[in-house]
């Protein structure tokens, strides 16, 4: 080595070197709020964000440039009703598979489905019970009133046995009403177990929660 090499700093020589190096250049934040209101970052365009403006940020947090958006009015028309379809088609699927997680924890077997059945319809099978009986108390009823309404055959009959027949009519009509109404509900209550039972027995041969197709209506109880 020469003397001149040998008297050159060993500092100017490092910092040559590292200046030969280019340091790589710190990325561009990308930075919008979409249409939700959320605030998304990333380190290229935001697809979600292609329908609005997208600050484009330098490593110190200083605004570089902005990003117009790059769809037509039209397709940004298009691109927010396919996101509100993707979006409810996403909160479907995850309603579905909470309901059947629910399911499954709620009916581990067929046997507690089954239970849950007798103890929903059991009070339905006390209240018609009590109107059934109720309907032969007013058939017996009628029967005394008619007993006493022949002796008035031929004549007017008065006015107070005529109310308590009025009475009667109006108070059987009730309760058959009353007996339409539970029979009714403990069909829609049926169905209702039925279809559940059906999901749940695929569930619990190894179905996935939420791939199964979406349970038809609930029927509604007759009026």
């Amino acid at each position: 080595m020469s003397r001149a090499a040998a008297r050159v700093p060993v500092g100017l020589v490092l910092a040559a070197a590292l200046g030969a190096v280019a340091l790589p250049a710190r990325a561009d934040i990308y930075s919008c709020v979409n249409a939700r209101g959320q605030r998304l970052t990333a380190d290229r365009p935001i697809a979600e964000c292609m329908d609005r403006e997208q600050q484009v940020r330098g490593a110190d947090g200083s605004v570089r440039r902005i990003l117009p958006p790059s769809m037509t009015a039209d397709e940004r028309s298009a691109a927010e009703v396919r996101r509100r379809r993707d979006q409810q088609a996403e909160d479907a699927r995850r309603e579905a598979v909470r309901l059947d997680r629910n399911l499954l924890n709620r009916y581990p077997d067929e046997e507690r489905h089954r239970q849950a059945r007798e103890e929903a319809l059991e009070p339905l099978r006390h209240a018609l019970a009590a109107s059934e009986k109720r309907l032969d108390e007013l058939e017996r009823e009628r029967r005394q009133l008619r007993e006493e309404g022949e002796f008035y055959k031929g004549r007017e009959m008065p006015p107070a046995l005529r109310q308590k027949f009025d009475q009667n009519e109006a108070a059987t009509q009730v309760q058959k009403d009353v007996m339409q109404h539970h029979k009714a509900e403990m069909r829609r209550i049926s169905q209702i177990l039925d279809q559940e039972l059906a999901r749940l027995r695929q569930l619990w041969a190894g179905a996935a929660p939420g791939s199964l197709a979406a349970p038809s209506p609930a029927p509604t109880a007759a009026r």
